[in-house]
């Protein structure tokens, strides 16, 4: 059974707790970040947590990843995300990985601070996996050992300065800007029996009550057990870091088809990007100062469900 875990700010004071129709249940215990929580407890032991002592509204939720996790992300991994982006998804068969600050992890309902310089903010709701135990080495995950990698899931926005991160080729520093993370509202604790979710959940994100985004987990090109697998043949992890897991089709940004490509790359820099800008300048869809984005991710039968995530957009003083 899928237990929400909470970490929220009551009476000046942190705490984790147990979710259940709007009431909290403390967890004992303190826990200074998340891995430390997930290689404490039990989701067996959460789950049979009883008391419901605070309610939604009394707390101020905190994003359920503390900022000492990794922030780790996957790139074009779903097929018609990949289209949009320029790329040829049958010419693509590697798993394009990058990271963002910790930094830029918020809580869910935070306001999404618009930089003065950027002109392009994108969304790009993911699906996010918290991992349960410490990486030090090659492991093979598969299927049938996944629930011995991977403790719960959470909602991730990765937003995104494209005029940043496109002509500058700079994933970093383009989606770490401060509050260009939010993770949650809550952590969605898993079981073995619940692992096979991972391949049925919908993700959809609007803006301003406007559909933007809207696929299943089924479409992701790579999986959770294949990307751990190759991603542990190259760092380490600890419990409670955190994997995104790439974003569906329905993005702002537009990027030239790869014949096109070909063709701006025999062009002069300068009047490249200058393109690229101009094709960019007519897309509304960008992010607005008071703009609204939600953001949900739930199961079709409606077992699993992390909640909604809404960031309103404000421009940078």
């Amino acid at each position: 059974m899928p237990v929400h875990v909470v970490h929220f700010e009551h009476q000046n004071d942190r705490h984790w707790g147990v979710l259940r129709q709007g009431r909290i249940s403390l967890i004992p215990g303190r826990f200074a970040s998340t891995g430390e929580l997930i290689r404490q407890v039990r989701v067996e032991e959460l789950a049979k947590l009883q008391g419901g002592e605070l309610a939604l509204d009394e707390v101020t939720l905190l994003s359920p990843i503390t900022r000492d996790q990794q922030f780790v992300c996957q790139g074009a991994n779903y097929r018609q995300h990949m289209i949009e982006s320029g790329m040829d998804p049958d010419a693509k068969h590697f798993n394009m990985i990058f990271t963002k600050a910790q930094s830029c992890i918020v809580a869910a309902d935070s306001d999404l601070i618009k930089p003065r310089q950027v002109r392009f903010l994108d969304y790009e709701i993911e699906l996010g996996l918290v991992l349960r135990r410490e990486i030090t080495g090659k492991v093979a995950v598969t299927d049938a050992n996944l629930h011995e990698f991977i403790a719960g899931v959470v909602i991730v926005n990765d937003y995104s300065a494209r005029d940043i991160q496109i002509p500058q080729m700079q994933f970093y520093k383009g989606k770490s800007f401060r509050t260009f993370g939010p993770v949650g509202p809550y952590l969605c604790l898993l079981g073995q029996a619940d692992m096979h979710y991972l391949k049925d959940l919908r993700l959809r994100l609007t803006v301003n009550g406007q559909v933007r985004q809207d696929d299943s987990t089924a479409n992701l090109v790579h999986g959770p057990a294949a990307t751990l697998s190759e991603l542990s043949g190259v760092q380490d992890f600890a419990a409670g870091d955190l994997i995104a897991t790439g974003t569906p089709a329905g993005c702002a940004l537009s990027i030239p088809s790869p014949a096109k490509q070909r063709i701006a790359a025999l062009l002069p820099e300068r009047v490249k990007w200058q393109a690229f800008m101009k094709a960019q300048e007519g897309r509304s869809q960008y992010l607005k100062a008071g703009d609204v984005v939600e953001a949900s991710i739930r199961s079709t039968d409606g077992v699993i469900d992390l909640g909604v995530q809404r960031n309103r957009v404000v421009e940078q003083a």
